[in-house]
Parts: C-alpha cells; structure tokens; sequence
C-alpha cells in the first residue's frame, strides 16, 4: 500500500488547501462587509462534506478489499480523522460568512477589534497552510510543533473578551455576542488545524502525542 500514500495524502492535503482558502476569504468578506465575498464561500457549501464523504469511502473501500495491515490501517484512520476535521474547518468559514451575510450592510465588527480579527484570520489561514504542508509531507517535528504555536491565538482570544466584557463596551449586547461568537468560530478553526498535526504523528509513529 506504499504507492497509494501519496495519493491520499495529496487528497486531504489539497482539501487543507481549500480550508485555507476559506478562511482568508472569509476574513476579508468579514472585515469589509461585503456581502458577495461571503456568498462565494457560503455557496459552494456542501464541497467540503462532498470531499470529506469522498475520502471515507475511498478509506473504507481499501480497509474493506485490502484488509491493510498496522501501519497502512493507520494512514487511512488518520485521514478519516483529518477529513473530518477539515469538513469542520469549512463548515466554521462558511459560519463566519454567515453572519456577515445576516447583519449586511452593517459591519459585524466595532472598530475596536476589527486588528483583532485581522490577526486572527492571519494565523489560522498561516497555520492552516503549515497543516497541509505538514500532511503532504509527513514531518512528525514540524507536526509537533503545530501543536504548541497556539499562544498567539489564545493571546488574541483573551484581549477580545476583554474588550467585549469591559464595563466600557459601547456597542450593546448583540455586538458582544456576535464578536465572541467569531472569535470562538476562529479559535475552533485553529484548534482543527492542530489536530491534523496530531493526526499526522500518529499515522507516522503509531502514538498519540500527547506532549
């Protein structure tokens, strides 16, 4: 089953692609209100579940006829897992869309966190890109490491809260719900990214990282 590795990996590496995509037009059509950038990532929706269902039936068809051993079994449990994950990634870009379709043609987001959420939509399309290049080539230390980049995120994550819970806030209650709703929707994102490095170690090593 060595030869049909690459195959796979090349096919979850590529739907990688189409998350980070996703999440940079999602960003932009998020950040400038614009409604037809949103519409361009709502609309071909089901290609994320349509990739993913792809995937797993070529998955279990080769578990089901070839009765693959360890090591093999491990790659196509893996890129279940990573399929999984990126039809989450796609359906959390397609949200953000969402609501910026649903409070068109006002902006979602106050001025005060607009750098924030740029930040945000920098780091998971970056880390998100390092995830695919990380599956494409199955480097365990760069998968690693995936996993323990994430303060930056957090840091964002909790300057948001506190902008949204300060006693200074002056947009109201739903702006504060939806721009912590956004940055749970950015945060869920990344986290998606950091798996598919763990899924990456475990279909390489056969453990789970759990350093």
């Amino acid at each position: 089953m060595g030869s049909r590795r690459r195959p796979h990996a090349v096919s979850t590496g590529a739907i990688c692609g189409h998350a980070e995509t996703a999440i940079a037009d999602a960003t932009r059509a998020l950040l400038a209100a614009d409604l037809r950038a949103a519409e361009q990532v709502i609309s071909p929706r089901e290609w994320f579940d349509d990739a993913a269902q792809g995937w797993e039936n070529k998955a279990f068809a080769l578990i089901a006829l070839q009765a693959p051993v360890a090591a093999d079994l491990r790659i196509l449990v893996g890129g279940l897992h990573i399929s999984a994950d990126l039809q989450r990634m796609g359906g959390l870009a397609i949200h953000i869309c969402k609501l910026t379709r649903r409070r068109h043609p006002t902006y979602v987001l106050p001025v005060e966190v607009r750098e924030i959420f740029t930040n945000m939509g920098r780091l998971a399309a970056a880390h998100t890109a390092e995830a695919g290049d990380v599956l494409r080539n199955r480097n365990v230390e760069r998968a690693r490491r995936l996993e323990h980049t994430d303060d930056e995120m957090d840091d964002l994550n909790r300057t948001l809260l506190a902008h949204t819970t300060s006693g200074h806030w002056p947009h109201g209650v739903q702006a504060a719900i939806d721009v912590t709703l956004l940055g749970r929707f950015y945060e869920r994102f990344y986290d998606h990214a950091v798996e598919i490095g763990r899924q990456v170690v475990f279909m390489e090593t056969g453990k789970r990282d759990t350093t």
